[in-house]
Protein backbone atom coordinates (compact mmCIF):
# COMPACT_ATOMS: atom_id res chain seq x y z
CA UNK A 1 0.00 0.00 0.00
CA UNK A 2 1.29 3.47 -0.93
CA UNK A 3 1.44 5.97 1.93
CA UNK A 4 1.19 5.61 5.69
CA UNK A 5 -2.12 4.77 7.38
CA UNK A 6 -3.93 7.66 9.02
CA UNK A 7 -5.25 6.62 12.41
CA UNK A 8 -4.98 9.27 15.15
CA UNK A 9 -7.63 11.95 15.62
CA UNK A 10 -6.33 14.43 18.18
CA UNK A 11 -8.58 16.75 20.13
CA UNK A 12 -8.16 20.22 18.63
CA UNK A 13 -7.69 22.72 21.46
CA UNK A 14 -7.77 25.67 19.04
CA UNK A 15 -11.55 25.62 19.30
CA UNK A 16 -11.88 25.45 23.09
CA UNK A 17 -14.75 27.74 24.17
CA UNK A 18 -15.14 29.09 20.62
CA UNK A 19 -18.80 29.76 19.81
CA UNK A 20 -19.58 28.02 16.52
CA UNK A 21 -22.92 28.31 14.75
CA UNK A 22 -23.66 25.34 12.49
CA UNK A 23 -26.12 26.66 9.91
CA UNK A 24 -28.22 24.18 7.95
CA UNK A 25 -28.94 20.83 9.58
CA UNK A 26 -28.95 18.47 6.65
CA UNK A 27 -26.55 15.53 6.33
CA UNK A 28 -23.49 17.77 6.24
CA UNK A 29 -24.62 19.98 9.11
CA UNK A 30 -25.20 16.93 11.31
CA UNK A 31 -21.74 15.61 10.44
CA UNK A 32 -20.18 18.98 11.29
CA UNK A 33 -21.89 19.08 14.68
CA UNK A 34 -20.82 15.51 15.44
CA UNK A 35 -17.20 16.24 14.55
CA UNK A 36 -17.12 19.40 16.66
CA UNK A 37 -18.59 17.55 19.64
CA UNK A 38 -16.16 14.65 19.33
CA UNK A 39 -12.92 16.49 18.59
CA UNK A 40 -13.16 20.04 19.99
CA UNK A 41 -14.20 21.94 23.06
CA UNK A 42 -16.27 24.39 21.04
CA UNK A 43 -19.63 25.72 22.17
CA UNK A 44 -21.88 24.63 19.31
CA UNK A 45 -25.32 25.93 18.36
CA UNK A 46 -27.38 24.39 15.55
CA UNK A 47 -29.54 26.54 13.25
CA UNK A 48 -31.97 25.76 10.46
CA UNK A 49 -34.75 27.52 8.58
CA UNK A 50 -37.09 24.71 9.70
CA UNK A 51 -36.34 25.36 13.37
CA UNK A 52 -37.71 22.69 15.71
CA UNK A 53 -38.64 20.47 12.76
CA UNK A 54 -34.90 20.07 12.14
CA UNK A 55 -34.07 19.79 15.85
CA UNK A 56 -32.42 23.21 15.74
CA UNK A 57 -32.95 26.87 16.52
CA UNK A 58 -35.04 28.77 13.99
CA UNK A 59 -32.61 30.53 11.65
CA UNK A 60 -33.12 34.27 11.28
CA UNK A 61 -30.41 36.93 10.95
CA UNK A 62 -31.56 38.62 14.15
CA UNK A 63 -31.58 35.47 16.29
CA UNK A 64 -28.24 34.33 14.92
CA UNK A 65 -26.52 37.64 15.65
CA UNK A 66 -28.05 37.74 19.12
CA UNK A 67 -26.29 34.43 19.88
CA UNK A 68 -22.99 36.08 18.83
CA UNK A 69 -21.06 33.27 17.13
CA UNK A 70 -17.29 33.50 16.72
CA UNK A 71 -17.46 31.33 13.58
CA UNK A 72 -20.35 30.27 11.35
CA UNK A 73 -20.07 26.95 9.49
CA UNK A 74 -22.60 27.37 6.72
CA UNK A 75 -24.41 24.77 4.62
CA UNK A 76 -24.22 25.02 0.82
CA UNK A 77 -27.99 25.46 0.92
CA UNK A 78 -27.60 29.01 2.28
CA UNK A 79 -27.08 31.38 -0.71
CA UNK A 80 -24.22 33.86 -0.64
CA UNK A 81 -26.55 36.66 -1.73
CA UNK A 82 -29.07 36.07 1.08
CA UNK A 83 -29.71 37.81 4.38
CA UNK A 84 -27.72 35.29 6.48
CA UNK A 85 -24.45 35.93 4.63
CA UNK A 86 -25.20 39.65 4.63
CA UNK A 87 -25.68 39.72 8.41
CA UNK A 88 -22.59 37.62 9.17
CA UNK A 89 -20.44 39.71 6.84
CA UNK A 90 -21.70 42.99 8.29
CA UNK A 91 -20.66 41.87 11.78
CA UNK A 92 -17.32 40.48 10.51
CA UNK A 93 -18.11 36.95 11.69
CA UNK A 94 -15.91 34.43 9.82
CA UNK A 95 -17.92 32.21 7.48
CA UNK A 96 -16.55 28.71 6.97
CA UNK A 97 -17.61 25.84 4.77
CA UNK A 98 -17.56 22.26 6.03
CA UNK A 99 -14.41 21.90 3.89
CA UNK A 100 -12.66 24.67 5.82
CA UNK A 101 -13.51 23.09 9.16
CA UNK A 102 -12.42 19.66 7.90
CA UNK A 103 -9.02 21.08 6.98
CA UNK A 104 -8.53 22.18 10.59
CA UNK A 105 -9.69 18.85 12.06
CA UNK A 106 -7.74 16.42 9.84
CA UNK A 107 -6.57 13.20 11.46
CA UNK A 108 -2.85 12.40 11.29
CA UNK A 109 -0.62 9.34 11.28
CA UNK A 110 2.15 8.52 13.75
CA UNK A 111 4.47 10.88 11.85
CA UNK A 112 2.05 13.78 12.16
CA UNK A 113 1.10 13.60 8.47
CA UNK A 114 -2.48 14.00 7.27
CA UNK A 115 -3.91 12.27 4.20
CA UNK A 116 -3.28 14.41 1.11
CA UNK A 117 -6.22 15.85 -0.81
CA UNK A 118 -6.78 15.74 -4.57
CA UNK A 119 -9.30 18.54 -5.17
CA UNK A 120 -11.63 18.57 -8.17
CA UNK A 121 -14.13 21.17 -9.32
CA UNK A 122 -15.76 22.35 -12.55
CA UNK A 123 -19.22 23.08 -13.81
CA UNK A 124 -19.62 19.51 -15.07
CA UNK A 125 -17.96 16.13 -14.73
CA UNK A 126 -16.89 16.46 -11.09
CA UNK A 127 -18.57 13.33 -9.79
CA UNK A 128 -17.33 11.11 -12.61
CA UNK A 129 -13.81 12.50 -12.25
CA UNK A 130 -13.61 12.15 -8.48
CA UNK A 131 -14.86 8.56 -8.70
CA UNK A 132 -12.32 7.80 -11.43
CA UNK A 133 -9.60 9.40 -9.30
CA UNK A 134 -10.42 7.23 -6.31
CA UNK A 135 -10.58 4.10 -8.48
CA UNK A 136 -7.20 4.82 -10.06
CA UNK A 137 -5.62 5.62 -6.70
CA UNK A 138 -6.94 2.41 -5.17
CA UNK A 139 -5.64 0.43 -8.13
CA UNK A 140 -2.23 2.02 -7.46
CA UNK A 141 -2.28 0.80 -3.85
CA UNK A 142 -3.65 3.78 -1.97
CA UNK A 143 -6.57 3.51 0.43
CA UNK A 144 -8.50 6.30 -1.29
CA UNK A 145 -12.02 7.58 -0.79
CA UNK A 146 -14.23 9.79 -3.00
CA UNK A 147 -15.90 12.40 -0.78
CA UNK A 148 -17.14 15.99 -0.65
CA UNK A 149 -20.00 16.85 -2.95
CA UNK A 150 -20.29 13.09 -3.56
CA UNK A 151 -20.49 10.26 -1.05
CA UNK A 152 -19.99 10.95 2.65
CA UNK A 153 -19.29 14.45 3.99
CA UNK A 154 -15.57 15.18 3.92
CA UNK A 155 -15.48 15.90 7.64
CA UNK A 156 -16.62 12.35 8.39
CA UNK A 157 -13.70 10.87 6.46
CA UNK A 158 -10.96 13.16 7.77
CA UNK A 159 -11.93 12.52 11.40
CA UNK A 160 -12.29 8.75 10.94
CA UNK A 161 -9.55 6.76 12.71
CA UNK A 162 -10.02 4.08 10.04
CA UNK A 163 -10.08 6.74 7.36
CA UNK A 164 -8.35 6.79 3.96
CA UNK A 165 -4.75 7.77 3.29
CA UNK A 166 -5.75 9.73 0.19
CA UNK A 167 -8.80 11.95 -0.31
CA UNK A 168 -10.38 12.41 -3.76
CA UNK A 169 -12.46 15.51 -3.10
CA UNK A 170 -15.33 16.82 -5.22
CA UNK A 171 -15.92 20.51 -4.55
CA UNK A 172 -18.88 22.62 -5.62
CA UNK A 173 -18.71 26.39 -6.00
CA UNK A 174 -20.87 26.62 -2.86
CA UNK A 175 -18.27 24.75 -0.81
CA UNK A 176 -15.31 26.63 -2.29
CA UNK A 177 -16.93 30.01 -1.64
CA UNK A 178 -16.17 29.83 2.09
CA UNK A 179 -13.03 27.67 1.99
CA UNK A 180 -9.89 29.63 2.84
CA UNK A 181 -7.06 27.43 4.18
CA UNK A 182 -7.16 24.23 2.12
CA UNK A 183 -3.82 23.22 0.61
CA UNK A 184 -4.37 20.25 -1.72
CA UNK A 185 -1.57 18.10 -3.04
CA UNK A 186 -3.03 18.57 -6.53
CA UNK A 187 -6.09 20.35 -7.88
CA UNK A 188 -8.03 20.59 -11.10
CA UNK A 189 -10.92 22.51 -12.62
CA UNK A 190 -12.51 20.60 -15.48
CA UNK A 191 -14.42 23.44 -17.15
CA UNK A 192 -16.38 26.61 -16.49
CA UNK A 193 -19.84 27.52 -17.76
CA UNK A 194 -22.41 29.83 -16.20
CA UNK A 195 -24.25 28.03 -13.41
CA UNK A 196 -25.68 28.81 -9.97
CA UNK A 197 -25.64 32.54 -10.75
CA UNK A 198 -28.68 32.97 -8.52
CA UNK A 199 -26.68 31.59 -5.53
CA UNK A 200 -23.50 33.59 -6.16
CA UNK A 201 -25.09 36.76 -7.50
CA UNK A 202 -22.91 37.14 -10.60
CA UNK A 203 -20.77 35.32 -13.13
CA UNK A 204 -17.66 36.91 -11.63
CA UNK A 205 -18.48 35.68 -8.12
CA UNK A 206 -19.14 32.15 -9.42
CA UNK A 207 -15.81 32.04 -11.24
CA UNK A 208 -13.95 33.47 -8.26
CA UNK A 209 -15.35 30.70 -6.07
CA UNK A 210 -14.26 28.02 -8.55
CA UNK A 211 -10.77 29.54 -8.74
CA UNK A 212 -10.23 28.89 -5.03
CA UNK A 213 -9.58 25.22 -5.83
CA UNK A 214 -6.05 26.11 -6.96
CA UNK A 215 -5.08 28.24 -3.97
CA UNK A 216 -2.18 26.83 -1.90
CA UNK A 217 -1.78 23.79 -4.17
CA UNK A 218 1.47 22.00 -3.37
CA UNK A 219 2.40 19.81 -6.36
CA UNK A 220 0.26 20.25 -9.49
CA UNK A 221 -2.51 22.48 -10.85
CA UNK A 222 -4.22 20.64 -13.72
CA UNK A 223 -6.25 22.59 -16.26
CA UNK A 224 -7.72 22.29 -19.79
CA UNK A 225 -5.50 24.32 -22.12
CA UNK A 226 -8.44 25.10 -24.42
CA UNK A 227 -10.39 26.88 -21.66
CA UNK A 228 -9.13 30.47 -21.30
CA UNK A 229 -11.10 31.10 -18.11
CA UNK A 230 -9.63 28.10 -16.29
CA UNK A 231 -6.18 28.86 -17.70
CA UNK A 232 -6.40 32.35 -16.20
CA UNK A 233 -7.40 30.85 -12.84
CA UNK A 234 -4.18 28.83 -12.79
CA UNK A 235 -2.08 31.81 -13.83
CA UNK A 236 -3.56 33.93 -11.03
CA UNK A 237 -3.46 31.25 -8.31
CA UNK A 238 -1.30 31.76 -5.23
CA UNK A 239 0.28 28.31 -4.93
CA UNK A 240 3.00 26.75 -2.78
CA UNK A 241 6.46 27.26 -4.25
CA UNK A 242 7.32 24.41 -6.59
CA UNK A 243 3.76 23.62 -7.68
CA UNK A 244 3.54 23.15 -11.44
CA UNK A 245 0.82 23.90 -13.99
CA UNK A 246 -0.07 20.76 -15.96
CA UNK A 247 -2.09 21.31 -19.13
CA UNK A 248 -4.67 18.88 -20.51
CA UNK A 249 -5.01 18.99 -24.28
CA UNK A 250 -6.93 17.05 -26.90
CA UNK A 251 -3.87 17.39 -29.13
CA UNK A 252 -0.35 15.98 -28.98
CA UNK A 253 1.11 16.87 -25.56
CA UNK A 254 4.17 19.07 -25.08
CA UNK A 255 6.40 18.63 -22.01
CA UNK A 256 4.31 19.47 -18.96
CA UNK A 257 1.08 18.28 -20.56
CA UNK A 258 -1.23 15.30 -20.86
CA UNK A 259 -2.72 14.87 -24.32
CA UNK A 260 -3.99 12.69 -27.11
CA UNK A 261 -1.94 10.86 -29.74
CA UNK A 262 -4.49 9.17 -32.00
CA UNK A 263 -6.31 6.79 -29.59
CA UNK A 264 -3.68 7.02 -26.84
CA UNK A 265 -3.80 9.41 -23.88
CA UNK A 266 -0.15 10.18 -23.26
CA UNK A 267 1.47 11.94 -20.30
CA UNK A 268 4.56 14.16 -20.46
CA UNK A 269 4.01 15.83 -17.10
CA UNK A 270 5.75 13.85 -14.37
CA UNK A 271 9.22 12.38 -14.10
CA UNK A 272 12.53 13.31 -15.77
CA UNK A 273 11.68 11.45 -18.99
CA UNK A 274 8.91 13.93 -19.84
CA UNK A 275 11.26 16.04 -21.99
CA UNK A 276 11.98 13.23 -24.47
CA UNK A 277 9.24 10.59 -24.09
CA UNK A 278 5.70 9.99 -22.83
CA UNK A 279 3.87 7.52 -20.61
CA UNK A 280 0.80 5.81 -22.04
CA UNK A 281 -2.01 6.25 -19.51
CA UNK A 282 -4.99 4.74 -21.34
CA UNK A 283 -6.70 4.48 -24.70
CA UNK A 284 -9.94 6.21 -25.66
CA UNK A 285 -11.34 2.77 -26.44
CA UNK A 286 -10.92 1.89 -22.74
CA UNK A 287 -13.92 4.19 -22.13
CA UNK A 288 -16.22 2.69 -24.75
CA UNK A 289 -18.12 0.59 -22.20
CA UNK A 290 -19.18 3.77 -20.39
CA UNK A 291 -21.18 5.37 -23.18
CA UNK A 292 -23.92 4.65 -25.70
CA UNK A 293 -22.67 5.63 -29.15
CA UNK A 294 -19.22 7.21 -29.44
CA UNK A 295 -17.04 8.08 -26.46
CA UNK A 296 -17.94 11.69 -25.54
CA UNK A 297 -15.05 14.15 -25.47
CA UNK A 298 -15.96 15.20 -21.94
CA UNK A 299 -15.52 11.62 -20.71
CA UNK A 300 -11.99 11.52 -22.15
CA UNK A 301 -11.26 14.85 -20.46
CA UNK A 302 -12.61 13.59 -17.13
CA UNK A 303 -10.35 10.53 -17.32
CA UNK A 304 -7.38 12.71 -18.27
CA UNK A 305 -7.93 14.90 -15.23
CA UNK A 306 -8.26 11.92 -12.90
CA UNK A 307 -5.13 10.33 -14.34
CA UNK A 308 -3.15 13.53 -13.91
CA UNK A 309 -4.23 13.92 -10.31
CA UNK A 310 -3.21 10.40 -9.31
CA UNK A 311 0.08 10.72 -11.20
CA UNK A 312 0.77 13.84 -9.13
CA UNK A 313 0.22 11.69 -6.04
CA UNK A 314 2.74 9.11 -7.25
CA UNK A 315 0.53 6.47 -8.88
CA UNK A 316 2.16 4.32 -11.57
CA UNK A 317 0.94 4.94 -15.16
CA UNK A 318 -0.30 1.37 -15.61
CA UNK A 319 -2.73 1.69 -12.69
CA UNK A 320 -4.78 4.20 -14.71
CA UNK A 321 -5.71 1.81 -17.51
CA UNK A 322 -6.39 -1.06 -15.12
CA UNK A 323 -8.81 1.09 -13.12
CA UNK A 324 -10.69 2.32 -16.19
CA UNK A 325 -11.21 -1.23 -17.46
CA UNK A 326 -13.53 -1.99 -14.56
CA UNK A 327 -14.89 1.51 -13.92
CA UNK A 328 -18.62 2.23 -14.09
CA UNK A 329 -20.37 5.59 -14.05
CA UNK A 330 -22.50 6.64 -11.11
CA UNK A 331 -26.27 6.60 -11.45
CA UNK A 332 -28.12 9.15 -13.59
CA UNK A 333 -25.05 9.97 -15.70
CA UNK A 334 -25.49 8.81 -19.32
CA UNK A 335 -27.09 5.66 -17.91
CA UNK A 336 -28.92 3.37 -20.34
CA UNK A 337 -32.22 2.47 -18.68
CA UNK A 338 -33.69 0.27 -21.43
CA UNK A 339 -33.46 -0.63 -25.11
CA UNK A 340 -36.81 -1.66 -26.56
CA UNK A 341 -38.50 -1.56 -29.98
CA UNK A 342 -35.58 0.32 -31.49
CA UNK A 343 -35.60 3.04 -28.79
CA UNK A 344 -32.69 3.53 -26.39
CA UNK A 345 -33.71 5.29 -23.16
CA UNK A 346 -30.89 7.22 -21.44
CA UNK A 347 -31.01 8.78 -17.97
CA UNK A 348 -28.66 11.77 -17.79
CA UNK A 349 -30.61 13.52 -15.04
CA UNK A 350 -27.33 14.72 -13.55
CA UNK A 351 -26.98 17.03 -16.57
CA UNK A 352 -28.33 19.96 -14.57
CA UNK A 353 -26.92 22.71 -16.80
CA UNK A 354 -26.39 23.49 -20.47
CA UNK A 355 -22.73 22.47 -20.54
CA UNK A 356 -23.45 18.94 -19.32
CA UNK A 357 -26.48 18.43 -21.54
CA UNK A 358 -24.58 19.62 -24.62
CA UNK A 359 -21.76 17.12 -24.05
CA UNK A 360 -24.14 14.18 -23.71
CA UNK A 361 -26.34 15.02 -26.69
CA UNK A 362 -23.36 15.67 -28.95
CA UNK A 363 -22.19 12.06 -28.53
CA UNK A 364 -25.34 10.88 -30.38
CA UNK A 365 -26.02 10.64 -34.12
CA UNK A 366 -27.63 13.51 -36.03
CA UNK A 367 -31.42 13.52 -35.95
CA UNK A 368 -31.61 10.69 -33.42
CA UNK A 369 -32.36 12.34 -30.06
CA UNK A 370 -35.71 12.93 -28.42
CA UNK A 371 -34.73 15.34 -25.68
CA UNK A 372 -36.53 15.63 -22.34
CA UNK A 373 -35.51 19.07 -21.09
CA UNK A 374 -36.52 21.60 -18.44
CA UNK A 375 -36.77 22.36 -14.75
CA UNK A 376 -35.29 25.30 -12.81
CA UNK A 377 -33.00 27.37 -15.04
CA UNK A 378 -31.04 29.01 -12.17
CA UNK A 379 -30.74 32.26 -14.10
CA UNK A 380 -29.29 30.63 -17.24
CA UNK A 381 -30.52 30.73 -20.85
CA UNK A 382 -30.61 27.77 -23.23
CA UNK A 383 -30.54 29.51 -26.64
CA UNK A 384 -26.90 28.68 -27.42
CA UNK A 385 -27.35 25.12 -26.17
CA UNK A 386 -30.35 24.51 -28.42
CA UNK A 387 -28.51 26.02 -31.38
CA UNK A 388 -25.56 23.71 -30.76
CA UNK A 389 -27.62 20.50 -30.50
CA UNK A 390 -30.39 21.27 -33.01
CA UNK A 391 -28.90 18.95 -35.64
CA UNK A 392 -29.04 16.04 -33.18
CA UNK A 393 -32.72 16.43 -32.33
CA UNK A 394 -35.66 14.38 -33.57
CA UNK A 395 -38.06 15.85 -31.02
CA UNK A 396 -38.22 17.56 -27.65
CA UNK A 397 -40.38 17.25 -24.54
CA UNK A 398 -40.37 20.20 -22.14
CA UNK A 399 -40.97 19.65 -18.41
CA UNK A 400 -40.49 21.86 -15.36
CA UNK A 401 -41.74 25.24 -14.22
CA UNK A 402 -39.34 27.51 -16.18
CA UNK A 403 -40.89 26.43 -19.48
CA UNK A 404 -41.29 29.62 -21.49
CA UNK A 405 -37.56 30.33 -22.03
CA UNK A 406 -37.00 26.69 -23.01
CA UNK A 407 -39.87 26.65 -25.49
CA UNK A 408 -38.77 29.98 -26.98
CA UNK A 409 -35.21 28.69 -27.40
CA UNK A 410 -36.48 25.59 -29.20
CA UNK A 411 -38.75 27.62 -31.49
CA UNK A 412 -36.03 30.11 -32.43
CA UNK A 413 -32.98 27.84 -32.59
CA UNK A 414 -34.53 24.52 -33.72
CA UNK A 415 -37.69 25.55 -35.60
CA UNK A 416 -38.08 22.24 -37.42
CA UNK A 417 -38.03 20.11 -34.26
CA UNK A 418 -41.47 19.03 -32.96
CA UNK A 419 -42.01 19.98 -29.31
CA UNK A 420 -44.41 18.69 -26.66
CA UNK A 421 -44.90 20.71 -23.47
CA UNK A 422 -45.95 18.88 -20.30
CA UNK A 423 -48.14 21.15 -18.13
CA UNK A 424 -46.41 22.03 -14.83
CA UNK A 425 -49.67 21.19 -13.05
CA UNK A 426 -49.52 17.54 -14.15
CA UNK A 427 -49.44 15.10 -11.24
CA UNK A 428 -47.56 12.53 -13.34
CA UNK A 429 -44.98 14.71 -15.07
CA UNK A 430 -42.44 12.04 -15.92
CA UNK A 431 -44.97 9.46 -17.08
CA UNK A 432 -46.49 12.07 -19.40
CA UNK A 433 -43.02 13.07 -20.62
CA UNK A 434 -42.02 9.48 -21.37
CA UNK A 435 -45.25 8.83 -23.27
CA UNK A 436 -44.73 12.00 -25.33
CA UNK A 437 -41.11 11.03 -26.01
CA UNK A 438 -42.24 7.60 -27.19
CA UNK A 439 -44.55 9.22 -29.73
CA UNK A 440 -41.73 11.45 -31.04
CA UNK A 441 -39.29 8.52 -31.19
CA UNK A 442 -41.26 6.35 -33.59
CA UNK A 443 -39.38 3.21 -34.60
CA UNK A 444 -35.80 4.30 -33.83
CA UNK A 445 -34.37 6.98 -31.59
CA UNK A 446 -32.41 7.78 -28.45
CA UNK A 447 -34.66 9.30 -25.78
CA UNK A 448 -32.42 11.26 -23.46
CA UNK A 449 -33.37 12.84 -20.15
CA UNK A 450 -30.73 15.60 -20.07
CA UNK A 451 -32.72 18.44 -18.50
CA UNK A 452 -30.05 21.20 -18.49
CA UNK A 453 -31.88 22.47 -15.39
CA UNK A 454 -32.10 21.84 -11.67
CA UNK A 455 -34.75 19.44 -10.41
CA UNK A 456 -36.22 20.97 -7.28
CA UNK A 457 -39.37 22.38 -8.87
CA UNK A 458 -41.03 19.00 -9.46
CA UNK A 459 -38.66 16.46 -7.87
CA UNK A 460 -36.71 16.12 -4.63
CA UNK A 461 -33.35 15.80 -6.42
CA UNK A 462 -31.77 14.94 -9.75
CA UNK A 463 -31.65 11.33 -8.51
CA UNK A 464 -35.40 11.33 -7.83
CA UNK A 465 -35.97 12.78 -11.31
CA UNK A 466 -33.86 10.02 -12.86
CA UNK A 467 -35.56 7.31 -10.83
CA UNK A 468 -39.00 8.52 -11.89
CA UNK A 469 -37.83 8.51 -15.51
CA UNK A 470 -36.59 4.93 -15.22
CA UNK A 471 -39.83 3.79 -13.58
CA UNK A 472 -41.91 5.43 -16.29
CA UNK A 473 -39.82 3.85 -19.05
CA UNK A 474 -40.07 0.38 -17.52
CA UNK A 475 -43.81 0.50 -16.75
Amino acid sequence: MVGAPVRHVARNSDFDSVRIAVIGMGVTGRAVSAALAAHTGAEVSEWDGRGDDAGAKLLTPEALLEWRPDIAVVSPGIPAVGDIYEALTAYKIPIWSEIELAWHLRSRDENGEAAPWLAITGTNGKTTTVQMTAAMANEAGFDARAVGNVGDPLITSVTDEEGPNLIALELSSFQLHSTHSMSPLAAGCLNIADDHLDWHGSREAYRAAKARVYENTRVACLYPTADPVVSAMVEDADVIEGARAIGLTMGVPAPGQIGLVEDIVAERAFGPERFHSANELFRVSDLQHLSHGGVPVHLVQDAMMAAGLVRAAGAAPESVQRALASFSLGGHRIETVAVHDGITWIDDSKATNAHAARASIWAQADGSVVWIVGGVLKGARLDSLVADVASKLKGAVVIGTDQQPVVEALKSQAPGVPVTVIPPSSDKVMSDAVEAARRHAGQAAVVMLAPACASWDQFTSYADRGQQFARAVLE
